[in-house]
């Protein structure tokens, strides 16, 4: 299908996808386009290969065939020297008319930290990866992006984070913008295959993943859970739509805002039971991921219930925890605030950063409210991406870098104190 028709489909199907109401006019759209399959590639040949942490030294390693093969890991530290072997499973799920490839899922390890591995997916199978597992101790650095999509700017964040120095990928949602058309699933696999093979990309759910289709397709999320398995069972929760896990000293909490969060539901009682068993000695670091931001001075997504409904139901459980940052998406531009708690500054209440700017087709949300909150410290409406540098227990820099004109410029930095390690 050309790509002009995946968009009208897109558009067509949007039409019935419950995702929230727009409350302000975007800028001129971009288009999607379409990674095709490279000829060379046969019906088993590995493709979309990502790979994901799984507990304290282990890796998830997933790709897609067309045709069913062995779900089998070669891999070892020297090229073309594969010692060990793993072995998982495969799956493959329909949407509407579209059936997926064969989606495979193994668990490498145990893996020695700060190790490149390379390895081949499948057997006798070409090319061979290679992948860097994180840091056991400070420092580690994370590159963090929210609501990539398929464009042009896209691509440019892509490559200025492949030219950083980080351990792992942090994603608060809104991957591939498929919005049902699950081709652009597979093309969204290709596209960054080059970066999530060799860096582990940890990831939460956004809108654009919901993908339910009232009578024709009933399930929310059917193709972000098969193709972006999380390590949810590792952390005692019930649902890949909310997670944690543990690395170099930082506890991350990965929450879904578009799941149920009221206090009765089963992600509340999770992401309590879960932050009563942080030890701040281990961990002195404690951040979370969610979609639709807490806080935000930009005139879109105001007044919906997964940012207002969210944050009434949890805020004070992530104040009380001190959790230094929460980091959001789904607002397509920039903002960082102070550390805040009920619409105040407040020394103890986490650092609020929207990211939600990493070229999607839906362009940026140029409008902010004026004048400026003072909780809200810089805003800016450009496509980029952040670096977390957690340089030891007390102290962490963030980085914002701004796409322009191709150039990653450096426009927002700051020191960070770990609510840990700071008396006040």
């Amino acid at each position: 299908m050309a790509v002009r028709g995946l968009l009208l489909y897109s558009a067509f199907a949007l039409a019935f996808v419950g995702i929230g109401v727009l409350s302000y006019d975007r800028p001129t759209a971009r288009g999607s386009y379409f990674v095709s399959l490279p000829e060379t590639f046969d019906s088993t040949s590995p493709q979309q290969v990502h790979i994901s942490l799984v507990g304290n030294d282990k890796m998830r390693i997933s790709w897609i065939t067309e045709d069913q093969t062995p779900s089998t890991v070669q891999y070892g530290t020297s090229p073309g020297k594969y010692e060990s072997s793993a072995t998982g499973n495969s799956s493959s799920y329909k949407y509407l008319l579209y059936k997926s490839g064969e989606i495979h899922d193994v668990v490498i390890g145990p893996l020695k930290p700060n190790t490149v591995y390379y390895y081949l997916c499948g057997v006798g199978s070409a090319p061979e990866y290679s992948f860097k597992t994180p840091p056991a101790q400070f420092p580690i650095n994370f590159a963090v992006v929210g609501d990539l999509g398929q464009t042009e700017w896209t691509n440019s964040t892509l490559q200025h984070m492949a030219k950083s120095n980080y351990d792992m990928l942090l994603l608060p949602g809104d991957l591939s913008y498929a919005d049902t058309v699950q081709s652009l699933w597979d093309s969204f696999g290709r596209m960054v295959e080059p970066l999530a093979s060799q860096m582990p990309w940890m990831v939460t759910q956004g809108n654009h993943e919901v993908e339910k289709i009232p009578i024709i397709h009933s399930h929310s999320f059917t193709s972000y859970n098969a193709r972006w398995h999380m390590p949810f069972e590792e952390s005692g929760s019930g649902s890949n739509l909310f997670y944690s896990f543990e690395v170099a000293g930082v506890h991350v909490i990965m929450l879904g805002s578009y799941t149920d969060f009221d206090p009765s539901s089963a992600q509340y009682k999770w992401l309590q039971s879960d932050l009563q068993k942080v030890d701040r000695v281990k961990t002195p670091w404690l951040v979370v991921l969610i979609h639709a931001p807490w806080y935000n001075s930009n005139t879109a997504h105001q007044g919906e219930r997964e940012s207002i409904d969210m944050k009434a139901a949890m805020e004070e459980l992530l104040y009380e925890a001190r959790v230094d940052l929460v980091f959001a998406g789904h607002v397509h531009a920039y903002e960082r605030f102070a550390r805040v708690y009920k619409e105040q500054a407040n020394n103890c209440g986490p650092v609020h950063i929207t990211i939600g700017d990493g070229g999607n087709r839906e362009g940026l949300a140029n409008d902010y409210i004026d004048p400026q909150p003072k909780i809200s410290v810089f805003r800016e409406a450009s496509f980029g991406h952040g670096q977390f540098e957690v340089v030891n227990a007390t102290y962490a820099r963030w980085a914002w870098h701004r796409n322009d004109d191709n150039e990653s410029v450096m426009a927002d930095s700051v020191w960070l104190t770990s609510l840990a390690s700071d008396p006040t």
